[in-house]
């Protein structure tokens, strides 16, 4: 795979981050090959790389259903145990802390609010900040027009997550203070229902639920992530001890994100609907298109280099200064140079 990556990026892509998840159960790092059908690490066992299920759509999602991820690990002793469902990434953080996941996804944004508390992870790609799959969902016909028309309304926003950072980074930009928005902290997979209900005036939010409400006609971005000036990166996270234990199988995991990240970019829409094409889970209609849309106009997964790191330390610095973390969280101490693992 090559690695070597353009010093400039563009943006994140949307269906190929599924957002990290909370696990139930535990399991092993590693277990026998009693059956023959994955091969064997130099200790003669499998090792077992825990990973959030993806779902219907995205790289790992495809991955799964052909099994080229699983081909890629083999390669170097190793093959993934799907556990889980994609979520928030502060409960795979906390998955992580206690050894029952390996690698999740997620915003650089959640990622400082889960390192300023007891991190045991580090993170190994970045994917640029989404210009045009993140910002702050307004209904058609709200009769808010600007960023100023949100004084004195109830935003939706994931406590120090990625909807908390829009709206304050918004809001910064404009010279608004902050307490003249109300935060309404709610679950970004329970807002759907209160942001269209009207309980709420708008939802700061991401592709991963952005694209429902765009592609029903009824909703749209008062202000995209480019309009507000995100930093908010989406990364990829391992769990220290794995990390330690075995970065041959972080960095084959990086080549075929790498190299998957770069073919979605090329052909969105053979990513989406990867197992079915109805129900909850499947993307149709209008909002195939603005996913494909987005998706098209996407980066790709690459490595942390010195650009994002600064970009990273921003983002820490505006955290401390909202007051949003205690004091400015250290992110260099959390970050693993994949070029360098062997």
């Amino acid at each position: 795979m090559n690695i070597t990556r353009p010093r400039l990026r563009t943006t994140v892509p949307t269906a190929l981050i599924a957002a990290a998840a909370l696990l139930a159960l535990s399991a092993c790092s590693t277990s026998d090959d009693s059956n023959g059908s994955a091969p064997a690490g130099s200790s003669g066992k499998t090792v077992d790389v825990r990973i959030p299920d993806p779902g219907n759509s995205g790289v790992l999602a495809l991955g799964k259903k052909d099994g080229s991820l699983d081909k890629a690990l083999g390669k170097v002793g190793a093959r993934v145990k799907w556990t889980g469902s994609a979520g928030p990434f502060a409960p795979a953080a906390q998955a992580m802390n206690a050894d029952q996941l390996d690698i999740a996804t997620g915003s650089i944004t959640s990622g400082i609010t889960s390192l300023s508390q007891r991190p045991g992870f580090q993170f190994f790609t970045a994917v640029d900040p989404d210009a045009k799959g993140e910002g702050i969902l307004v209904r058609d016909g709200s009769g808010i027009e600007s960023v100023a028309d949100l004084v004195g309304k109830k935003v939706a926003v994931n406590q120090g997550g990625t909807g908390e950072y829009l709206l304050l980074k918004a809001l910064a930009k404009e010279k608004i203070p902050a307490d003249q928005v109300e935060r309404v902290y709610l679950r970004p997979d329970q807002t759907a229902a209160v942001f269209n209900a009207g309980q709420v005036d708008a939802w700061a939010v991401w592709a991963t639920y952005a694209v429902a409400e765009i592609g029903s006609g009824k909703a749209h971005f008062l202000a995209d992530g480019e309009a507000i000036g995100s930093d908010n990166y989406s990364l990829n996270a391992v769990r220290t001890g794995f990390a330690e234990q075995h970065p041959a199988v972080v960095k084959a995991l990086y080549d075929y994100l790498h190299t998957a990240s770069v073919k979605e970019k090329k052909d969105p829409a053979a990513y989406l609907n990867v197992f079915t094409d109805v129900g909850p889970t499947a993307v149709t209609g209008k909002a195939k298109e603005v996913q494909t849309e987005i998706t098209a106009k996407s980066g790709t997964v690459d490595p942390i280099g010195p650009e994002d790191i600064a970009r990273f330390e921003s983002v820490a610095a505006f955290y401390a200064e909202q007051k949003v973390t205690k004091e400015k969280v250290d992110i260099a101490a959390h970050l693993l140079d994949v070029e360098k693992l062997t």
